[in-house]
């Protein structure tokens, strides 16, 4: 069994993680339930990825940290979700990676990042990717947006743009659910410069951008790979003044 201190800072990590992750009303409610002993369910919350998230901090409080207090996890949740707030009220450049552990300095996974930009869109919300497959989670946030009035607009590749290139379709690869509620960009064929050799660029930026105040530009594709096992390097920029984009 660990230490008391050890424990300490599991809890205190777990919490940072998970305000990163969840609305801070997610948090609040979680933290009331924790502290009155209600850590199963949460049939309360609508999202089911905020129930999953929530279910894995409370495994991990449990199996990895028994001996921290209810009363303490819930201090422990509230702090982590004001510090969360704290920080997107201020302009704040991160890091954002996916790849190999680096232990030097402090990072982003891109998953992480990607998904607090969606889950912080109040009014418009515009996503570009080259590639989109097998995302889940990046799914139900975009669903969960447009739950909320979020403005969706999705700019993607052509899945045409040329014979045995994207094979799968990327706006299917989103979900029928996506292509109903957002609005969906693509780059003409007419429209893009050819090179000497007649060969035409692609659609190859990928970032998110929400309400004039996240921006996450990254190397990463919207797919499965790019959030796991590729190397993917990018910047999470929020907080600071409004603009009229985004």
């Amino acid at each position: 069994m660990s230490s008391v201190r050890d424990q300490q800072r599991c809890i205190a990590e777990s919490a940072r993680l998970f305000a990163g992750q969840v609305p801070a009303a997610v948090i609040e409610r979680i933290a009331a339930d924790v502290q009155d002993h209600r850590t199963e369910g949460w049939s309360g919350i609508a999202h089911p990825q905020y129930r999953t998230l929530a279910a894995h901090f409370v495994r991990r409080w449990t199996e990895e940290a028994p001996d921290v207090c209810a009363d303490a996890v819930a201090v422990a949740l509230l702090t982590a979700a004001a510090c969360a707030q704290t920080s997107l009220d201020r302009e704040c450049v991160e890091l954002v990676w996916t790849g190999p552990d680096v232990k030097a300095i402090p990072v982003r996974q891109t998953e992480q990042a990607l998904l607090q930009v969606m889950n912080a869109a109040t009014s418009r919300l515009t996503i570009v990717s080259y590639a989109v497959y097998k995302i889940p989670q990046v799914r139900e946030a975009l669903v969960a947006a447009a739950g909320r009035g979020v403005v969706l607009r999705i700019i993607l590749e052509n899945p045409d743009r040329m014979a045995g290139q994207n094979t799968y379709n990327t706006l299917r690869a989103l979900g029928e659910e996506v292509a109903a509620l957002a609005r969906v960009y693509v780059w003409p064929q007419e429209k893009r410069v050819p090179n000497p050799e007649g060969r035409v660029g692609s659609l190859h930026a990928k970032c998110a951008v929400a309400d004039g105040r996240y921006l996450f530009v990254s190397s990463a594709n919207l797919t499965e790979y790019a959030f796991t096992v590729n190397m993917e390097l990018g910047l999470l920029i929020t907080g600071g003044g409004r603009s009229g984009t985004g």
